[in-house]
């Protein structure tokens, strides 16, 4: 039984939903970002203790088909940025088909007709926060980030941080209070 969890964004997210199944007593065949596969059916009664764990702690169980494919989207996109590793020509549309099986067309409508923007605007948006935390721990140069995350140019970067945040990188950076935003928030 496949179980699809909204806000699952990282590591530690898979972590804490580990935990709340033990808790519920139900056997975990799989987990991933956004989704755990049980190792058997679960009844009602340990679904409805599950969806109140999740909930205390910031998780919620998704039971439309149109939202768990949104989940589905929004956790590869955000894999595909945490790994860095982002060619110049990538293509999102080209990514989002071949793992999903599914044409980009209808991946593209269902996101934007629930989510109020683009699969595009959001994978922007992912970058851009990506790009504020690399540049707040100051490990990589701004040329070092735009050649991980995709950038055809250090200009094309900070243009589109310009226009997201309303800075320069570089004046990001120097700001006593950087606003970023949480993942499972944009």
């Amino acid at each position: 039984m496949k179980i699809f969890i909204k806000n699952m964004v990282c590591g530690r997210c898979i972590t804490a939903v580990s935990h709340i199944f033990d808790k519920t007593d139900i056997k975990v065949k799989n987990i991933s970002l956004g989704e755990v596969e049980a190792a058997s059916e679960v009844s009602d009664e340990k679904i409805q203790v599950l969806e109140k764990l999740l909930e205390q702690t910031g998780f919620e169980r998704i039971k439309d088909s149109s939202r768990q494919l949104i989940e589905k989207i929004k956790n590869l996109i955000i894999s595909k940025i945490s790994e860095l590793d982002i060619d110049e020509d990538f293509l999102l549309s080209e990514f989002l088909s071949n793992e999903l099986h599914k044409d980009y067309s209808i991946l593209s409508k269902t996101f934007s007709q629930n989510e109020n923007l683009t699969l595009e605007q959001f994978f922007i948006l992912q970058k851009i926060e990506k790009v504020k935390e690399l540049l707040l721990y100051n490990e990589f140069t701004l040329t070092e980030i735009a050649g991980k995350l995709g950038y055809k140019s250090v200009q094309h970067l900070s243009s589109q941080f310009r226009n997201s945040t309303g800075f320069t990188p570089t004046d990001f950076k120097k700001l006593k209070v950087h606003n970023r935003k949480p993942l499972d928030q944009i």
